[in-house]
């Protein structure tokens, strides 16, 4: 808006109104394109914090178009008549043109004019002269009044141009937030002779951006706090699940038989950690326990379901339960809990005198086994998924195992979107790369480079090992 206005400055030209019709015509095509982006938030989720903010940048936008066809319309047809002038009709409600209103006081004689609008915006009778410069603070909330008073002040007396808010209260106590442009009208010789402003109600746009930044908080304050629990739940499950990194050395007493490692593989940051498990421990007859599991629920409550749930494997396995009888005597603990936490588990007892392979699943992948540059799924044992029935009967298969031999361990989750039968079939396609790898370490290695290093939905554990003798 120019500065500095002459009180004998020409009347402005209105637009030429084809132009302005067309700018009307593509704010209402706007508008309707906005409009369905909005209602496809709607049927995307209500109650989540991301709909919740699009929706609100929507009404945001729709606001400010709307607010923009008016004033579009209001430049092509010209500003209503003065209340003065207007008669009953300039104080129907309802108008499209209510939203922005003019006003100048002459300093010369005190007098004011105000558009019609303006009344309206105000909330003030037509009937009723309008307020002087003086007398405008009267409809100004009491915090509100030195801003407004400081604007004016610059503007009569350094000639600065008004750009500001203030909120005013109306009759029965309606409070509306109101932006006054302004700018003083010079006279011949150079003084301020009046001001002239315009005024829009901007209560409602306000309210929207509002809503903005309160959803867009929320989400932010949510997604801090998802991501806090990920951090705490994915340091959690690293301090439960046993404390090696690479090759596994049991304390075992005779020479070593196995060559074992393993990797936990966390979710991406998008996602929930969930309660996926592996373990291997030397048990007092000489033997071996591997376990892979995964644990209902996700977040930081998982893990302590997944400390209880290890302590009574190794508790089991310690006292000399065999593979299908520790996964009854499981499903019986669990049954007897409030709040079952094992999904899926596979539980394998290896005898090195023998290279004897005792395992039992519950719902769970099968080992697979590689031999020779290729692969097979151990064939299952008979059985029933966990938790089915009380005093469930878990059948246990045998397999001789061979130097050499190369045995995974792995959950569900370790092949991204693959699952079951498919990402077994992806495993089993590594198997010339596992077998001429020397370790199980390398083994390890090999999986995590082939399916573990982009993002993934789920958590996964690995656990490999190697026949050595």
């Amino acid at each position: 808006m120019p500065s500095h206005l002459s009180a004998d400055r020409p009347a402005a030209q209105p637009p030429p109104r084809g132009s302005v019709d067309a700018l009307i015509s593509q704010t209402r095509r706007l508008k309707g394109d906005v409009d369905a982006v909005r209602r496809d938030a709607e049927g995307e989720g209500a109650d989540h914090p991301r709909e919740r903010w699009q929706r609100a940048l929507c009404d945001l936008a729709l606001h400010q178009l709307n607010d923009l066809d008016e004033h579009l319309a209001q430049l092509r047809d010209g500003p209503l008549p003065t209340a003065a002038d207007a008669g009953p009709a300039a104080s129907a409600s309802g108008s499209l043109l209510s939203r922005v209103g003019s006003a100048e006081w002459n300093l010369l004689t005190d007098e004011a004019s105000w558009s019609a609008e303006l009344y309206r915006i105000l909330g003030r009778d037509p009937a009723v002269p309008p307020l002087t410069l003086d007398e405008l603070p009267s409809l100004v909330v009491d915090e509100d009044r030195p801003k407004l008073t400081a604007m004016v002040t610059d503007c009569l007396v350094d000639a600065r141009p008004i750009d500001g808010e203030f909120r005013i209260t109306r009759r029965g106590g309606d409070v509306r937030t109101v932006h006054m442009m302004g700018e003083p009208v010079l006279d011949t010789d150079g003084s301020t002779a009046s001001m002239w402003a315009v005024l829009r109600d901007v209560s409602e746009l306000r309210r929207s951006q509002r809503a903005v930044s309160e959803t867009r908080d929320s989400l932010h304050h949510r997604q801090e706090a998802v991501r806090s629990e990920q951090r705490l739940a994915v340091e959690l499950q690293e301090a439960v699940l046993p404390q090696w990194r690479g090759s596994l050395r049991l304390p075992h007493r005779g020479p070593r038989t196995l060559d074992l490692a393993s990797q936990h593989l966390p979710a991406s940051t998008h996602t929930m950690i969930g309660g996926d498990w592996y373990d291997a421990l030397e048990l007092t007859d000489g033997e071996t326990l591997l376990s892979v599991g995964d644990l209902t629920g996700q977040g930081v409550g998982v893990t302590s379901n997944m400390t209880m749930l290890l302590g009574a494997v190794r508790g089991m396995a310690m006292a000399g339960a065999q593979p299908g009888q520790l996964m009854a005597w499981l499903n019986q603990l669990l049954d007897a809990t409030v709040q079952p936490a094992l999904g899926s588990a596979v539980c394998c007892r290896y005898r090195p005198a023998t290279r004897t392979l005792v395992w039992a699943q519950a719902g769970h992948p099968a080992p697979l086994l590689f031999r020779d540059g290729t692969g097979r799924v151990l064939d299952a044992p008979d059985g029933v998924l966990l938790g089915a029935t009380s005093g469930a009967v878990y059948g246990q298969a045998e397999v001789t195992l061979e130097v050499g031999d190369l045995l995974l361990l792995h959950t569900d989750g370790l092949v991204p979107g693959h699952t079951g039968s498919a990402a077994a079939q992806l495993l089993l396609g590594l198997a010339p790369r596992l077998v001429a790898n020397r370790t199980a370490e390398e083994c390890v290695r090999t999986v995590v480079e082939e399916f573990g290093e982009g993002a993934r939905e789920d958590n996964a554990c690995v656990l490999m090992a190697k026949v050595t003798s």
